[in-house]
């Protein structure tokens, strides 16, 4: 008897020890059909009251939920295998996961997993996080249509090797984070609009690496919304983009400043607008970013950086804010293949009259285009982006159309470095390779197209 009550209580201290919190003990059915949100989020607490461990969704198990809050110290971990499917109902996203930050957008202000003020946790495993976001499901006339994950004042994050596909909007939103790891995901966001992949808002000390996305929207956006918060202290490398819209994108919501953002060795590939989309437009900032190691193949627009004035953060004043300052910026090392595409195929710079972007310069760029540009288009006129071009939307390409250079236009910059860049066209184009606009100290040295240097 002595054995047996001996027997009990190591037990007894090895599960109250046990760092290992799998749903299945908190009621989870794990059958796909029933909603497991409770069991989950029973786990959860579980969890963090004990000191932090691992919530065990596992392998082989479908868990269906609605909103859970990750907290303090939790590993939330997706075996191989296993599935962590959200809802087809709105109704069963909560109303208390704070909001988008973007004005007019509303419907996508519930999130499927939220955190608040946590620190120390984690999204881990080979497993799947399925946003179940299809447009059947979820349209903003349905109700809404939630995001996946979304972070408010967090620090020491770290997602690993998952899998995030089918958000029924962005995949996910940090907001005035600390101290971000992401490394070796996969997301997949195609089944519905607005499908970014990883936004980080007004976040510092972030590392994302060795990650796949392919997205319905931009695949990475670095944001400021609100002014006390700035994005610095960024590295993205080893990943590869393919977007419908942008690769990557910084700015457009721009309250706060930017600054020290590094991105290198990555591919590009099939981007419906841009590799590079930086856009200072709300009153912050921004300086001091390096770009190199980039290969992109059907990418419009390698890079496309505009500086002017719009409202784009849900809580920005009505009024419009001053331009501040974009300087600081170093493009290196660049493989091009557009040949595949049509002739709006280039490098786009843009500040506005009196408000120029500064210190660029572009290094390195080995560039093939179709061409087929024509003398009209090589004197055309392109509209300022000022608030009549714009309206209520944002700096985007088509609203000035086709560009009166093939390989790189530049307007409204002050100080621009161009050196070693060489520019391929496969049909003729009467367009030049590279086009000044109201360029202030701008410089080129070995130029060519086609392999003929160009004087």
């Amino acid at each position: 008897m002595k054995k047996v009550l001996t027997i009990c209580f190591m037990l007894l201290q090895y599960f109250a020890l046990a760092k290992d919190f799998n749903v299945l003990d908190y009621g989870a059915k794990a059958d796909g059909i029933t909603k497991d949100t409770k069991a989950v989020q029973d786990a959860i607490n579980a969890c963090t009251k004990n000191g932090g461990g691992n919530v065990i969704i596992p392998a082989g198990k479908t868990v269906v939920i609605g909103t859970i809050y990750l907290k303090d110290y939790v590993t939330l971990y997706i075996e191989n295998g296993a599935t962590l499917l959200g809802s087809p109902n709105i109704e069963d996203y909560a109303l208390d996961t704070h909001k988008n930050m973007y004005k007019n957008e509303p419907h996508m202000d519930r999130c499927l997993i939220f955190a608040k003020d946590a620190k120390s946790f984690a999204i881990k495993g080979e497993g799947t996080i399925d946003g179940n976001g299809h447009t059947k499901f979820f349209t903003k006339k349905k109700g809404g249509r939630p995001m996946m994950i979304r972070f408010l004042r967090c620090n020491d994050i770290y997602i690993e090797g998952v899998s995030l596909i089918n958000p029924a909007a962005w995949t996910s939103a940090w907001l005035y984070c600390n101290e971000i790891v992401v490394e070796g995901i996969k997301i997949v966001s195609r089944v519905n609009n607005n499908g970014d992949g990883l936004d980080f808002d007004g976040c510092t000390n972030v590392r994302v690496s060795n990650s796949s996305f392919d997205t319905s929207d931009d695949s990475i956006c670095l944001q400021t919304s609100h002014p006390d918060y700035p994005c610095k202290d960024i590295v993205v490398s080893n990943c590869v983009f393919t977007s419908k819209w942008a690769g990557l994108r910084i700015g457009l919501s721009s309250r706060a400043d930017f600054e020290s953002v590094t991105v290198s060795n990555c591919t590009f590939h099939d981007i419906q607008d841009s590799g590079l989309k930086i856009q200072m437009n709300e009153g912050g900032e921004m300086k001091n970013m390096a770009f190199s190691n980039l290969v992109m193949k059907n990418v419009p627009r390698p890079v496309f950086m505009t500086f002017c004035q719009q409202r784009a953060g849900v809580d920005a004043p009505q009024e419009m804010l001053p331009m501040k300052a974009m300087h600081g910026f170093l493009f290196s090392d660049f493989i091009v293949d557009n040949r595949g595409l049509d002739k709006n195929s280039a490098f786009f710079i843009t500040g506005m009259p009196n408000h120029y972007i500064g210190d660029v310069h572009l290094n390195n760029i080995q560039m093939t285009v179709s061409g087929g540009g024509t003398k009209e288009d090589a004197n055309k006129t392109i509209k300022e982006y000022t608030l009549d071009t714009l309206g209520e939307w944002w700096p985007e390409f088509y609203l000035v159309g086709t560009l009166p250079a093939h390989g790189i236009y530049a307007r409204h910059v002050k100080g621009l470095f161009i050196n070693n860049v060489n520019i391929n066209t496969i049909s003729k184009d009467e367009r030049p390779a590279i086009l000044f606009d109201d360029v202030i100290d701008g410089y080129q040295s070995n130029i060519y197209a086609n392999r003929k240097k160009i004087d």
